[in-house]
């Protein structure tokens, strides 16, 4: 057994006060957040069961999921039209420039916060 193995391997919950199994070798009936969506389920307010571990080869730190019982879960909350006309409306913003206007096909880059005729409109000219 391999001393990064060891460290992400307590099924007693004696060392991080949670059962830990080392990556992909959690036992069956636990799934990630992920697993769960990916089957339709949400974990539905039950706590943390345990944590899949692995550690980090360059820095050494851990890295961590949690871990929910499946048979606890419960069915993923059906999308209303009002929270599907919201979704719509914040793409929306998305993709229109605050300065212009315009409303583009993609979504604007956030770090320009507007788009990039409006950021850089010297350069624009020049062409």
């Amino acid at each position: 057994m391999s001393a990064a193995w060891g460290k992400c391997f307590d099924p007693s919950g004696a060392r991080y006060g949670v059962p830990t199994y080392p990556w992909k070798l959690a036992p069956d009936g636990l799934a990630t957040r992920r697993q769960l969506r990916a089957r339709g389920l949400r974990p539905g307010g039950q706590p943390v069961a345990a944590q899949a571990m692995r550690m980090n080869r360059r820095t050494g730190t851990p890295r961590v999921a949690y871990l929910y019982h499946v048979d606890r879960a419960l069915p993923v909350r059906p999308m209303t039209s009002r929270k599907w006309g919201a979704l719509a409306l914040a793409m929306l913003a998305r993709r229109t420039c605050p300065k212009c206007g315009v409303t583009y096909s993609y979504c604007l880059p956030t770090s320009l916060g507007m788009c990039v005729l409006c950021a850089y409109p010297d350069e624009h000219e020049r062409k």
